[in-house]
């Protein structure tokens, strides 16, 4: 049985027991008379019956507060399962796909039999149909054993399935949300040549045809690239407008006139593909505009401040798991002087001020997807965690190396992989420079007069 399915009564159990009492019309004083937990709340961006519309924020004043990485059932269960699934079917081809450069097509097939390319994909879609933070957990699973894999399933659905079911028309999600949640891998095509931090400076071009529109233009750095089959494309339909003028479409690989130009050669992540993508004279259908015209940045904008909790458990995850592989080693396998090197106290030290700074990395990463599903203000709250985690991933990954001696620098475990997959995680999905800008600017206006 696939993990979505397993995990689906309990994700409806949580559905069916959350109040969608808006903030104004329940009293404060009834919050001290309920048991209902913050953390076990279900997505609350999709409603049931009606996906169009968001609904109003939760109540929290009805809630009461537990631990920011407190699980609900269902994410437990959604750790549970993704991590003895990467353990049992990712982890023994890990070494091989990074040394290939290429994902095992059985993994990703796999990925979509356990539910794992339509977390947030509701039922009738046929998705899992469970809450955000779900799928953060489930990439954080994912990353500890494999980023790459974890990166692949982290754009498919926090970039791809969220920009279908929050801007598409429900004929586009009746057609495209079947297919993205059981066999077709999506990828997301913002960044171009002249295009990465200053994304809307990008130069592809689209134009009204008499079959719909036309594209024609370059991308490049796209992730998902070699596997997917469906891509989201960014394009300025109204150069005049300037960012104002970019759309957003839908494209098919079978389009004529799309084509993969390079496939990249990298540090990291290197089963992840990463390609340039020409477009020549692409025709799109008047059905594959993606929202409406020359609304394609504010798209882009708000599914990139999502992605961000993503990629920052991504890291999250690597962290983790580059940290258990050394301790694993130094408080069981590596002596020196006839002592386990995990005995000394400096490298005690060392171990204890990395498991802190991961588990304050993993404290901004839930509280960022905490209150994205509770319908606050994330975008700050993303941008940090994005930061910091990706600050940790690379510290621990590296002093990993260092505590695991020589065997942390030969390519026989994965010590060095995790090393080399981090970094990453400072570029991607805004710099680390974009967030402290992003940070900084918020602040400003909030301490302005």
């Amino acid at each position: 049985m696939s993990l979505a399915r397993t995990l689906r009564p309990l994700a409806r159990a949580a559905a069916s027991s959350s109040s969608r009492t808006p903030l104004s019309r329940t009293p404060f004083a009834k919050a001290a008379q309920v048991s209902r937990w913050l953390s076990t709340t279900p997505t609350r961006r999709y409603d049931t019956d009606n996906v169009t519309t968001e609904g109003e924020p939760y109540d929290l004043t009805s809630m009461l507060p537990t631990p920011i990485t407190h699980f609900s059932e269902t994410e437990q269960a959604m750790a549970e399962a993704v991590s003895k699934f990467a353990n049992e079917t990712i982890l023994p081809k890990v070494r091989e796909m990074d040394e290939n450069e290429k994902m095992d097509p059985a993994i990703v097939e796999q990925l979509f039999e356990q539910g794992l390319m339509g977390i947030e994909i509701p039922e009738k879609y046929g998705g899992a149909g469970m809450n955000f933070t779900a799928a953060i957990v489930g990439i954080e699973e994912l990353a500890r054993v494999d980023p790459s894999v974890s990166v692949l399933v982290d754009v498919h659905n926090t970039l791809v399935n969220t920009a279908i079911l929050k801007y598409g028309t429900e004929e586009s999600r009746k057609k495209w949300l079947p297919k993205l949640a059981t066999n077709t891998v999506g990828s997301f095509c913002l960044s171009e040549p002249a295009s990465g931090s200053d994304a809307f400076a990008l130069r592809t071009r689209a134009e009204k045809s008499s079959n719909g529109y036309k594209i024609n233009g370059s991308k490049m750095w796209i992730t998902n690239s070699m596997e997917a089959d469906f891509f989201i494309v960014f394009a300025n339909l109204n150069p005049d407008k300037g960012y104002k003028g970019i759309t957003a479409f839908i494209v098919d690989k079978a389009t004529k006139g799309f084509s993969i130009a390079k496939k990249e050669k990298k540090l990291g992540i290197r089963a992840s593909s990463t390609c340039v993508i020409n477009f020549d004279d692409v025709e799109i259908p008047p059905g594959n505009l993606l929202g409406e015209e020359g609304q394609g940045y504010k798209y882009a904008i708000g599914l990139l401040n999502e992605g961000r909790i993503g990629i920052a458990a991504q890291m999250t995850g690597l962290a983790l798991g580059s940290f258990e592989n050394a301790a694993r080693y130094v408080w069981n396998d590596r002596k020196q002087f006839g002592t386990l090197v995990g005995e000394f106290q400096g490298m005690q030290h060392q171990l204890a001020q990395a498991y802190t700074e991961i588990s304050a990395a993993r404290a901004l990463v839930y509280n960022a997807a905490r209150k994205k599903e509770a319908g606050q203000d994330f975008v700050r709250d993303a941008a940090m965690a994005k930061l910091f985690s990706s600050q940790v991933a690379g510290k621990v990954s590296g002093q990993a190396i260092e505590w695991m001696g020589g065997m942390g620098f030969v390519r026989e475990g994965l010590a060095e992989k995790y090393w080399r997959d981090s970094k990453i995680g400072q570029i991607y999905e805004g710099t680390s420079n974009i967030q402290l800008t992003t940070i900084a600017k918020l602040l400003q206006r909030q301490y302005t007069n």
